[in-house]
């Protein structure tokens, strides 16, 4: 069995993604909605909550652990694999990076999540580890979950506010943009009609499910 968690409803985007690759494979899903949004806490509470989620899967029988939540990943999933070092676990960035610098054509890359998870800049460090010519712009849109998490995805005051955030990104002529917090291919659309077709998208919940698939 899987065991997947995340703050909220967002990482079912990852599970989406996981159905798609491993259809026959049991999930169960962890949506900390009491503690939500984890982009705008601090790294003590990210590492300590994880860990209990975690320890409630593995009662479940969870037997592989997925971090879907970018901002656990960033800040807590070094700490996680080693409290847990006797069980695969998986996050949510490392998979993507590949396919981030596949995709840069012009090596300028558009980084969006949390306040969390751009604060911790591990998109951004793991990125030019691999390649330090990159030109990397990271923006923080923390009105996201919650309107996400309203269902108020086609509210024409989303529409702005994603304008508002994006049109920054769109300037800097970013020919990749990733989305850094599994709420957010939730906007897709909205985001996609503040971009243009010119910018490729990139959901990394993709090449985590392609990942964890490869692992078995």
């Amino acid at each position: 069995m899987l065991g997947i968690f995340d703050s909220g409803i967002g990482g079912l985007t990852v599970v989406k993604e996981i159905f798609k690759n491993l259809p026959k494979y049991q999930i169960i899903y962890f949506g900390d909605a009491a503690r939500l949004p984890y982009g705008t806490k601090g790294t003590d509470f990210i590492k300590r909550y994880s860990a209990k989620i975690i320890d409630w899967l593995i009662q479940k029988k969870a037997k592989i652990i997925i971090i879907a939540c970018h901002t656990s990943s960033a800040w807590a999933s070094d700490f996680l694999k080693k409290r847990f070092n006797k069980i695969p676990i998986f996050e949510v960035i490392s998979p993507a990076l590949n396919e981030v610098l596949s995709a840069a054509e012009s090596k300028r890359i558009g980084i969006i999540g949390t306040p969390g998870t751009i604060k911790s800049g591990s998109w951004k460090k793991k990125l030019l580890a691999k390649d330090p010519t990159l030109k990397i712009y990271s923006k923080s849109c923390p009105l996201f979950v919650p309107l996400i998490e309203e269902g108020w995805i086609n509210k024409k005051i989303t529409r702005e506010i994603v304008k508002e955030y994006l049109e920054p990104l769109k300037l800097k002529k970013i020919d990749v943009l990733v989305l850094a917090c599994t709420h957010y291919p939730l906007l897709e659309k909205e985001i996609k009609k503040v971009l243009g077709k010119k910018i490729k998208i990139i959901n990394p919940a993709e090449s985590l499910a392609k990942s964890i698939k490869l692992f078995f």
